[in-house]
């Protein structure tokens, strides 16, 4: 690596830069002025290679309309390229959360772009006479259509990733539905018994959930897909060539993989973070869930012995150093925090787009970091939950059995041929007693053993075959 530095000059100044970097006096400034986060972009690869694939774009766009001369074009677009497989991520050095609506991340993707691109041509870095990085790789573009497109797109990439992180968990839910699909439970409203169901219905529920969330995530993704790029500062293209957006929103879907599309009304998708709101509101959800499924995980396996008892998580580390033996449902607990986490973004999210003022919102680099945090957290969540959980619950068969046949809540089954008053009666001369419903309403004549038998069984108490017929009792 090269010691010392080079002189750059801006607005402001004359600027050291270190003589290895890639980046130049912008974003020199920007890491002065934004120590916030302690991380930088980098940390987020999905935005680093959008902001390639956007400039990489631009290129190829401002080269067909011969804008920018063939030779430039090319050496930008194979810099564009080697950011895309993954090379000089390191270089990426600003905070994510920063004033300028995102100019410091659009200076950083120039400053990088261009100084790979002289090194290519055998220029010093620095000497952007050659290559320059806004008159060339800035071309026909503003931090204001470059950086929501980039983030729409880093957004989408991780959409990908976490819709495939909830498949594979929905799928460990449905192989432990299988498994527990003869297991006769007690159900519960309001933490009271119920009626009977099936462990593997309760499974199954969860399965059902993840896979709705996960469609829910496909449409959010869609509306991502609508890009200003060309609509430079606000949306009026100034300094755009007319056939700019067309060209560079066909070149960006070619090079992305996503079908992107030029914005209806340029000025409107300039301030409108509405997308955002929506893509926050739909992770919320999946948080929620999520963190009311792990609720369910760690009440179903509370005890052992003092609480309900029903299914064992697998043990996974020591939980305690002062009582020896205890194990904690740790994997649960870590996602119901990023849940907690996820909540908390969505808020951020929403009064960092309500804050937007006029033509921009200058606060998107701080929904940028929720989101793409969110969406990180949310992916590595789902993915400790199918493997280092849900593969592993069994349920404590005997237990279950013995509540069911002990709950009142079996007398549910015979109000429609006995009638509510005499279930309720039932119900309280069992919970005075101990006694068994079906014992009781034997002793007392209510229905013969051959009725109850068939009212009880497993799967008429559990919706998995017609329910019988109410009876005509004198």
């Amino acid at each position: 690596m090269a010691q010392g530095t080079r002189v750059e000059h801006d607005l402001v100044g004359d600027e050291e830069v270190p003589a290895d970097a890639y980046y130049g006096v912008h974003t020199v400034r920007a890491v002065e002025n934004f120590a916030i986060t302690g991380s930088t972009i980098a940390r987020f690869p999905e935005l680093i290679t959008a902001l390639a694939a956007v400039k990489q774009a631009a290129a190829q766009a401002n080269r067909d309309l011969g804008l920018l001369p063939p030779d430039i074009a090319r050496t930008i677009i194979r810099a564009c390229e080697e950011i895309g497989a993954g090379r000089l991520h390191d270089q990426f050095v600003v905070d994510p959360v920063q004033g300028g609506a995102g100019t410091s991340t659009n200076m950083n993707a120039n400053e990088v772009i261009a100084n790979r691109a002289l090194e290519i041509l055998g220029h010093p870095r620095g000497c952007y006479d050659a290559i320059h990085p806004l008159d060339h790789v800035n071309l026909g573009q503003s931090t204001n259509d470059v950086y929501p497109t980039a983030v729409r797109l880093a957004l989408v990439a991780s959409l990908r990733r976490l819709g495939d992180s909830l498949r594979a968990l929905a799928t460990a839910f449905t192989v432990k539905a299988t498994e527990f699909g003869d297991v006769l439970k007690m159900g519960r409203t309001q933490l009271q018994d119920a009626v009977p169901m099936t462990l593997g219905q309760e499974f199954t529920t969860y399965a059902v959930m993840i896979e709705e969330d996960r469609q829910r995530l496909t449409e959010a993704a869609a509306l991502l897909l609508e890009s200003n790029l060309g609509g430079t500062a606000i949306g009026t293209r100034i300094n755009g060539h007319p056939r700019y957006a067309e060209l560079a929103c066909r070149h960006l879907a070619d090079i992305s993989g996503e079908p992107v599309r030029p914005a209806g009304d340029f000025i409107e998708a300039t301030q409108d973070c509405g997308a955002f709101v929506q893509l926050s509101g739909v992770l919320k959800r999946v948080a929620v869930k999520l963190s009311k499924t792990c609720n369910d995980l760690r009440l179903m396996s509370s005890g052992p012995i003092a609480g309900l008892g029903e299914i064992n998580l697998p043990p996974v580390q020591a939980g305690s150093s002062i009582m020896p033996g205890k194990v904690n449902p740790v994997i649960p607990e870590v996602v119901n925090q990023v849940a907690f986490e996820v909540i908390g973004n969505d808020l951020t999210v929403t009064m960092a787009a309500e804050a937007g003022q006029l033509q921009l919102n200058a606060f998107e680099p701080v929904i940028a970091y929720s989101l793409l945090r969110s969406l990180a957290h949310l992916r590595a969540a789902c993915d400790t939950l199918a493997t280092r959980c849900v593969p592993g619950i069994t349920a404590n068969r005997e237990h279950l059995h013995d509540t069911v046949h002990r709950s009142i809540g079996l007398v549910t089954a015979l109000a429609p041929h006995i009638g509510y008053a005499a279930s309720t009666a039932l119900a309280r001369r069992a919970l005075a007693t101990g006694r068994g419903i079906k014992d009781l309403a034997t002793e007392a004549g209510l229905l013969t053993t051959e009725q109850l038998e068939t009212i009880l069984r497993p799967e008429n108490l559990t919706g998995q075959a017609p329910l019988p017929e109410p009876l005509t009792t004198t």
